[in-house]
């Protein structure tokens, strides 16, 4: 019975249009004020108060002050797992949005941020490549490393048993809402898309969850997964 009550109160409150929108403008990782995610849900200021606090009181938010402001964010990456997990339900439909912003959502299908990892086409292609190459493999709802993997993800310079002690979980298989596939995510993909901003392989796009794969990060990918994108 407990579990029941938690799970209908946590999916009473993401079902809401109103927070479902907040959490939603949150998947990047980023921090937004209560006016800002006023705006992204057209709601009044008082009502998204109303709602950021419960979210916080249900730890699915956290918040932090800077000088006058509040800003708020995801308290964590499970549930950033959720929303885009929830938002990877909705039926495909027909596009009949203006040309400027179907392109603004074409951007965030090709390549964008999940959190604090990357998603998109982009994301479940190298995910993919990854599998085939056999440096990453399934097991379950995660990914592992094998011996290649270890030795090709810290050829990247990325610490791959500093991660495996982290609490976090370490290489998990993300649903992508609108691949319908899995990318890479936990503490893996986390440095992985960390050490390809640092390459400028991507760049992230202003005020947006979409990345920018640059010429020198399609030259690069193709030089070491055989993977045009």
């Amino acid at each position: 019975m407990v579990v029941n009550e938690r799970l209908g109160m946590i999916t009473h409150l993401i079902g809401e249009k109103s927070r479902a929108i907040m959490l939603w403008n949150l998947l990047g990782d980023n921090a937004l004020t209560a006016t800002e995610l006023a705006t992204c849900a057209d709601v009044s200021p008082q009502s998204a108060s109303m709602h950021l606090n419960k979210l916080v009181h249900a730890r699915l938010l956290v918040t932090e002050k800077q000088g006058r402001h509040r800003y708020y964010r995801l308290s964590g990456p499970d549930v950033a797992y959720a929303v885009e997990a929830i938002a990877s339900l909705i039926p495909a439909e027909k596009n009949t949005l203006k040309d400027s912003s179907v392109r603004k959502v074409d951007d965030v299908r090709y390549c964008r941020t999940c959190y604090d990892h990357l998603a998109g086409k982009v994301g479940v292609l190298l995910t993919d490549q990854l599998l085939k190459h056999k440096i990453i493999l399934r097991v379950g709802a995660e990914f592992d490393l094998t011996r290649k993997g270890v030795e090709w993800f810290e050829s990247m310079g990325i610490e791959v048993e500093a991660l495996k002690n982290t609490r976090r979980i370490f290489a998990r298989a993300c649903l992508d809402w609108s691949e319908r596939r899995h990318h890479l995510a936990g503490a893996l993909g986390a440095a992985f898309l960390k050490k390809i901003l640092e390459f400028d392989w991507v760049r992230q796009v202003k005020h947006s969850r979409a990345m920018i794969l640059t010429p020198k990060g399609r030259r690069e990918i193709y030089d070491l997964l055989r993977l045009n994108v």
